[in-house]
């Protein structure tokens, strides 16, 4: 699964991956080193002409035929296996893909003492990538929000949990964001990830509490 990200890396490094319009190639945002559900995060998706450009939207998918905000269901990550035959994600699934970027993302271990150990999980170097999500627009509530699609863990963040987020290959990213690749086809897409060439490390605990946000100490190694 994926219940915290990372967006440390600067908006112009991050901006690299895509081919946005010039308009939304800069964007003064600061580092975030705990971004939960229900936050908003920015996501790339394609516009009526079919470019490229950045949306914000609430880390928490409401459907366009939600009546509440907040479900009772999780609704920040949807499963690969089976998103695009679930009510809350089929439309989304077949026209509003997105690519959420990110640096990292945390994964818990039951600690010794019974505690919660947090595990930073990043790219060689901290490389920025995206998490492959769907997006959708509620407009009795007008709220714009988002999910990250997740998957059976690969090796080796499978020592630390058993799911984790999809992360596309670039080469995949204009075939996905395209809502003429039918659903079969960008389900197959979703084969082509990152997972392996992932690194991890244990981190200190302070991350375990979302109001703990902003602070770079949060991604240190932690030995204890």
């Amino acid at each position: 699964m994926c219940g915290r990200f990372t967006q440390v890396r600067p908006w112009r490094e991050i901006v690299r991956l895509y081919r946005l319009t010039d308009q939304h190639t800069s964007r003064n945002t600061a580092a975030r080193y705990n971004i939960a559900p229900t936050q908003d995060v920015p996501f790339v998706h394609l516009d009526t002409e079919g470019n490229q450009v950045t949306s914000d939207g609430r880390w928490w998918l409401v459907p366009h035929w939600a009546k509440e905000l907040q479900s009772k269901y999780p609704m920040f990550n949807a499963r690969s296996e089976d998103a695009e035959k679930k009510p809350a994600f089929r439309e989304a699934y077949k026209g509003r893909r997105c690519l959420i970027p990110a640096d990292g993302w945390y994964e818990w271990t039951k600690g010794d003492d019974g505690g919660r150990d947090p595990w930073y999980i990043h790219l060689p170097e901290f490389a920025p990538f995206s998490f492959a999500g769907l997006w959708a627009y509620n407009s009795a509530l007008d709220v714009t929000s988002c999910t990250i699609l997740t998957a059976p863990a690969v090796v080796p963040i499978n020592k630390v949990h058993d799911r984790m987020p999809i992360v596309l290959r670039e080469s995949e990213y204009e075939a996905w964001l395209d809502p003429d690749t039918a659903v079969p086809d960008a389900k197959g897409l979703l084969s082509h990830n990152l997972g392996t060439e992932f690194e991890f490390y244990r981190v200190g605990r302070a991350v375990n509490s979302s109001r703990t946000e902003n602070v770079p100490s949060l991604i240190e190694t932690s030995e204890t």
